[in-house]
């Protein structure tokens, strides 16, 4: 595993005020959607894509801490609903964990583009590792929800790559045009690497 580019996430202290299960989410929720850039820890969709606050969720990273380290702002992400129930409590057992079964941490390594791949052609995520594989089996990252938005992502940048070529119109309206598409674009999944492209770091 190396950390030559550093974390994808950087990810400030949080707040100052103590964490406590039942005000964790009041607390450390401006800070997570701050830190986060208001998408999932885990799939990357952003908040407008998933549903709105309502369906994105404060997940425990390490759900097997108890007392303070549980709520500690360390060990909170932020997560989409359907990330957060698939991932629930689990965690690998210590000979999983000796075997090279983990969960990954994105604000203290590189997951995407280390550990986790995309294939460019059915948009799927592949693990170079088993703790990639573990990864994206634990929280469903292949659900096809995920790769509907990786495919639609794709499929647009490759229409903005080759929309001047097609398009009749003014300057200005093919470039409001692109401009509008660049926005939505721009809430989807962000690209993921293929094998031997540099790691996603402070994606934004």
């Amino acid at each position: 595993m190396s950390h030559s580019f550093g974390p994808r996430i950087n990810k400030g202290s949080g707040p100052s005020q103590k964490l406590k299960e039942y005000n964790v989410r009041k607390r450390a929720w401006p800070y997570l959607l701050a830190d986060f850039r208001e998408r999932c820890a885990y799939s990357m969709r952003h908040l407008r894509i998933a549903g709105g606050e309502s369906q994105m969720e404060v997940d425990h990273f390490d759900p097997t801490l108890r007392g303070a380290a549980r709520n500690a702002y360390s060990n909170l992400m932020l997560a989409t609903r359907h990330c957060n129930l698939r991932k629930r409590d689990y965690w690998p057992t210590q000979r999983e964990l000796h075997e090279g079964f983990r969960l990954l941490n994105p604000c203290r390594e590189v997951d995407y583009g280390e550990h986790l791949f995309e294939d460019p052609v059915t948009n799927h995520l592949i693990g170079a590792t088993r703790a990639g594989r573990y990864h994206i089996d634990i929280c469903d990252l292949n659900n096809d929800t995920f790769v509907w938005e990786r495919r639609q992502r794709s499929r647009f940048l490759e229409l903005k790559r080759e929309s001047p070529a097609l398009i009749s119109g003014s300057f200005s309206e093919i470039q409001e045009m692109l401009d509008f598409i660049a926005g939505l674009v721009g809430l989807l999944i962000p690209e993921i690497p293929t094998p031997g492209e540099r790691p996603l770091t402070d994606v934004s």
